[in-house]
């Protein structure tokens, strides 16, 4: 009895055809369940694991992937700064994004940084395995109430997401914004996000004109508010 050789990206064979799935996130048992998940798969396998942006690029770079799943939420740059260094160095690697973040502010974001497809950690795994065969497909996934969502507003000839003030924000003035709901203060962002302190409050000064707040208190209340209705989206 012969077996196909494990083949991914980077030319390495083994004893079965799999494809290769490299994990970002920055929670390790998220991690170790979504890679038990795959590795049962007769047809996909875990190749690597990181938590943070530095490491998981090294690793991409080094392992080539078939493709990669991606948090946005991660220790330091978030996962969509990570996707565009990605994309910079290699344009054609299918990435999933696998977040809790509310997919009507993020999924828009996402594909317009040219993930391949969005999924939030609330849908069953046997959605998360649909999605990873679909993109390697060379498909895009969305959940089927954002698919239809942005098809009807794309129908009737609206932007492709709601205009709201909070999606006015750009990626980076988002992340800052999440980072003060999440408590963080302007020092502990600046040192997270590899920036300067006067950068951090030049973007908050974005944030502040961008929703209308009149202060940093009114824009660490709006934050606080804004991270609890997401959490319990």
């Amino acid at each position: 009895m012969t077996t196909n050789p494990i083949l991914d990206r980077s030319g390495k064979t083994g004893t079965a055809f799999k494809r290769a799935v490299f994990i970002v996130d920055d929670h390790p048992l998220l991690r170790q369940g979504l890679a038990l998940l795959i590795n049962q798969q007769e047809d996909m396998q875990v190749c690597g694991e990181a938590e943070e942006a530095h490491a998981a690029l090294q690793a991409i770079t080094r392992r080539r992937p078939d493709i990669v799943i991606l948090d946005i939420s991660l220790n330091g740059p978030d996962g969509l700064e990570l996707l565009k260094s990605i994309r910079a160095s290699d344009p054609d690697l299918p990435v999933l994004i696998l977040s809790m973040h509310d997919e009507d502010i993020y999924a828009e974001r996402a594909l317009r940084a040219r993930a391949n497809g969005y999924i939030m950690k609330q849908e069953a795994s046997d959605k998360v395995l649909v999605a990873i065969r679909r993109i390697l497909n060379g498909e895009v996934y969305l959940s089927d109430r954002m698919s239809n969502k942005m098809l009807q507003q794309y129908i009737i000839g609206a932007p492709p997401m709601i205009q709201s003030r909070i999606s006015s924000l750009s990626d980076r003035e988002l992340e800052v914004f999440r980072l003060i709901g999440e408590g963080r203060t302007t020092r502990e962002i600046a040192e997270e996000l590899h920036l300067s302190i006067k950068t951090v409050e030049t973007y908050q000064a974005h944030i502040k004109e961008k929703l209308v707040l009149r202060s940093g208190r009114e824009l660490i209340q709006h934050a606080i508010q804004w991270k609890v209705h997401e959490k319990s989206a």
